[in-house]
């Protein structure tokens, strides 16, 4: 893909080749905040991004098919609302990534409570046994014990309310410790660092940071050179990152900063999500903000400072995240 100058205009897709990138992402990402999608938004993304306009019609038909959205018109005119399961599908989508960057600059500090869900739901109910287990793992629950999930967060009204829901409530208990110990270890940064492997999760963070810390300088050469950003580079890039840095968050249980090894590099990764896509919207050909992520971008007009790390613009990205 070349820009207006008929050169690569930045390295912002250099790294876009092996990246596997969903078009059922590229189709959420457009959504707007009340989670319709206009269909002429998806297929001009999705020009940018090499998607051709079958695979978009094939992925709009399944959203379709599943429930979560109706159709309103035909053709580029059309216009995708959201079921009520269609909102709760944009909203997992999001959450995580709102949820990490409130965590990051929450100043309450944590308060030392572990709270432990135990559940003993009988074979007959196993489908709803596992969706269960499923639903603690992503709310952040590591396994203890089988049958029993810890987190250092306040859990309970959700893990209730999902197990009401598979109607296993009455096979679920809750209690809340000011001490735990797992194996005899009961230091609380230790013990984090073994229920919820975050040293795998730290090298994930730092192949995103290796990946992508090259982008904010070469989108810095860009604006000291005058150079616009096309959609055509904008665009994909985008993706591809928010794919990479997804797939990084979805893994992260987001423990509180006294659980956290430090420095920490998921901080910095949010850190360089951030910086890139303020310094990319600015460059930004066509002007304005793009269809692609708006929902993420109004995050990060809203952070203190600009950043996860309470620094405004596009500074130097620090590798190494809080200190």
């Amino acid at each position: 893909m070349t820009g207006t100058t008929g050169r690569r205009p930045t390295g912002l897709v250099d790294v876009v080749g092996d990246v596997d990138l969903p078009t059922r992402l590229l189709v959420f990402g457009v959504a707007r905040h009340d989670g319709t999608i206009p269909a002429a938004d998806v297929f001009a993304v999705a020009e940018a991004c090499g998607r051709s306009t079958e695979q978009v019609r094939s992925c709009l038909r399944r959203l379709l098919k599943e429930g979560l959205f109706v159709r309103d018109g035909v053709g580029q005119r059309a216009v995708f609302r959201p079921t009520d399961a269609g909102l709760r599908a944009l909203a997992g989508f999001t959450e995580r990534a709102l949820l990490a960057y409130a965590r990051d600059t929450a100043e309450a500090p944590w308060d030392g409570r572990w709270h432990l869900v135990a559940f003993a739901v009988p074979e007959a109910r196993r489908p709803a046994r596992d969706t269960l287990r499923d639903h603690l793992g992503r709310l952040g629950g590591a396994p203890v014990h089988n049958g029993l999930y810890v987190s250092p967060h306040a859990w309970e009204k959700e893990v209730l309310a999902v197990a009401a829901d598979l109607g296993v409530a009455e096979h679920v208990t809750t209690a809340v410790a000011d001490e735990l110990a797992v194996g005899g270890e009961a230091d609380p940064r230790r013990l984090a660092e073994r229920l919820w492997r975050l040293d795998e999760l730290a090298a994930r963070y730092r192949a995103f940071l290796d990946r992508w810390s090259g982008v904010l300088d070469r989108l810095r050469a860009m604006e000291r050179a005058g150079e616009p950003l096309p959609d055509s580079a904008f665009l994909p890039g985008a993706l591809a990152m928010g794919v990479e840095y997804r797939a990084c968050v979805d893994a992260d249980p987001l423990l509180p900063r006294e659980l956290l090894p430090r420095p920490w590099p998921g901080r910095a990764a949010r850190e360089l999500l951030v910086r890139s896509r303020r310094l990319a919207v600015r460059l930004r050909a066509a002007g304005g903000r793009p269809a692609l992520f708006a929902t993420f971008h109004d995050l990060v007009d809203a952070l203190p400072g600009g950043t996860p790390a309470g620094r405004a613009g596009d500074g130097p990205h620090t590798r190494g995240g809080d200190t």
